[in-house]
């Protein structure tokens, strides 16, 4: 799977998702600023330097709508109040992104950016799905956009009856028709390839003077040198790491798709410096940024792709129709393109969660609102950051929760686990146990502590821990700030069944042996067991009689 043979199926694979690709990539160039031909640079550079780096051989890489719009932002940033693009700072930017994104896989950050929250990625992709759309609402009339930042368009809303134009928006509104509609009768044709070119034909045809794309650069694009602006480095590397960030997610979210779909393991890592180099290469060439892209991808692996070669054809189709159609590009209908990024934009907003809005764990739903009204409203790494944050509060609330809810404190001895209704009456009566179940963290500190005052009145007690899969250091300094107390307290604290990293890390914060020596540990109960009747009988040495046995559950 993972190597570079080239059949059939990757021949057909690539070449279907090329076709796919091109009228995205020509909508998302147009969209980024910097023309359509920027968009049909980054598919090609990107396509063929991520299949043949990555970490997922069939995955198909390009321009995304997530991505452009950040790319818009920069490009705007970077533009003159004559319309001037300053090249030089906007590469430099691109490449900066690709370049963290190579650092994030070296770092191996691939392995923990799949764990963010599903609420967070819902809210940040419906975000993206409504800011997108927005920004097409003067295009799909025939107007340029007054701005690329959403409130402001808004804000415009009354400009579009100047000059608004009824065929563009009529042929928009059948591009984004063709996109939804189609599919449901002609599944093996790509909807918006078909739009794109029966669409154009029409304008041509029948004359319409709607505002087409113009001119395209032939033959191969000019390798372009990167420059940042030091003076406003702090916007730069912001915008190249909400880039890197926002390329890693929309990867490695495709990447586990695909996963289920060819019965394969990626390689995240290796995925993150496949798509950073290729980032990198694409913006050398003036092309603009991407990440892996679900859609091309999945078409990829249906029509037989399995090989890096699916995505290295991907990428020569792309090349073959800029040196051979550039001249006919030129016609198409920015309207066109606006509609297919309208209907981009209405497949990236997850109606799953929206149609689970009332239905969905109330903290679920309000992480997903707040980022949705965080990517419209500020920026895209606030709304992530801000979701994952919350979202796991609320994870931890509701475990520590749980974990209190699960405590009891019980005198029956059916409560006691089989090995310890197994004990001889005379060592019951100088026992109490507390079994601790789940993780021990910042969470639990409260409830941990809670529970250690209710056994005050204990002579001796067995803290089992063999359930216990995690502490945190949090967790670690609660264990030691209770273990003071109940040593204080003349209540002798033996721990069983920790697993040895976990001393390891009590030893190393010097919490044994200055408040549990080594013998206070054991491996199990049964070890414990053993040593018990010497233990029992050397504290009534000191403490005479104790309680009955009791039970602890959390």
């Amino acid at each position: 799977m993972s190597g570079f043979a080239i059949t059939r199926g990757d021949i057909f694979g690539g070449i279907t998702a090329g076709i796919v690709a091109l009228p995205l990539c020509l909508a998302f160039g147009v969209a980024s600023g910097l023309g359509p031909g920027a968009g049909l640079y980054g598919g090609i550079v990107l396509g063929i330097v991520a299949a043949l780096l990555g970490g997922t051989p069939v995955q198909i890489s390009g321009p995304t709508a997530p991505m452009t719009l950040i790319a818009a932002s920069v490009v705007a940033a970077n533009t003159s109040s004559s319309g001037e693009v300053q090249l030089a700072p906007v590469v430099g930017i691109f490449c900066l992104a690709g370049a963290l994104q190579v650092l994030f896989g070296i770092a191996r950050l691939g392995n923990y950016i799949r764990f963010l929250p599903y609420p967070a990625i819902s809210g940040l992709m419906t975000g993206i799905g409504i800011i997108i759309i927005i920004q097409q609402i003067f295009p799909i009339v025939g107007l340029p956009s007054p701005s690329s930042n959403p409130v402001e368009i808004l804000k415009s809303f009354g400009a579009l009856a100047q000059g608004a134009r009824l065929d563009a928006f009529l042929l928009a509104a059948a591009t984004v028709a063709i996109s939804f509609l189609l599919p449901r009768f002609l599944s093996a044709v790509p909807p918006s390839l078909v739009a794109l070119i029966l669409l154009t034909g029409i304008a041509v045809a029948f004359g319409l003077s709607a505002p087409t794309i113009g001119d395209i650069p032939r033959g191969l694009p000019d390798f372009v040198l990167p420059g940042l602006n030091i003076a406003d480095f702090k916007f730069s590397f912001i915008a190249a790491f909400q880039l890197a960030f926002l390329g890693a997610i929309d990867a490695l979210t495709t990447s586990l798709v695909t996963d289920n779909m060819t019965k394969t393991h990626h390689d995240s890592n290796r995925e993150l410096i496949g798509q950073g180099t290729g980032n990198i290469g694409a913006a050398l060439f003036g092309g603009i940024p991407g990440a892996g892209a679900f859609v091309r991808t999945a078409i990829n692996v249906r029509a037989g792709g399995r090989h890096r070669s699916s995505g290295v054809i991907h990428g020569l189709f792309l090349l073959a129709v800029l040196l051979g159609l550039s001249s006919v590009v030129r016609y198409i209908p920015h309207a066109v393109l606006s509609g297919i990024l309208v209907s981009a934009g209405l497949s990236i907003i997850d109606y799953r969660s929206l149609a689970h809005l009332f239905r969905a764990p109330r903290g679920d739903t309000w992480v997903m609102l707040i980022v949705v009204v965080l990517t419209i409203f500020t920026d895209l790494i606030t709304a992530v950051g801000t979701g994952a944050v919350l979202a796991s509060l609320i994870f931890m609330t509701k475990i520590a929760r749980t974990m209190e809810q699960n405590t009891t404190l019980t005198l029956v001895e059916d409560e006691l686990w089989q090995d310890e209704l197994e004990l001889p009456d005379e060592l019951k009566q100088r026992l109490l146990i507390k079994h601790v179940n789940g993780p021990l963290f910042f969470g639990f500190v409260y409830a941990f502590r809670r529970i250690a005052e209710r056994a005050m009145d204990g002579k001796m007690l067995v803290l089992r821990m063999e359930r216990v899969t995690y502490m945190d250091q949090s967790g670690i300094y609660a264990l030691q700030d209770v273990l003071v107390d109940l040593e204080g307290a003349g209540l002798k604290v033996f721990v069983i069944g920790l697993p040895q990293d976990q001393i390891d890390q009590l030893e190393a914060m010097h919490i044994v042996p200055t408040v549990l020596s080594e013998e206070d540990f054991f491996q199990n109960f049964d070890e414990f067991k053993q040593r018990l009747p010497e233990i029992v009988e050397e504290l009534s040495r000191t403490s005479g009689a104790g309680r009955p046995i009791k039970t602890i559950e959390s």
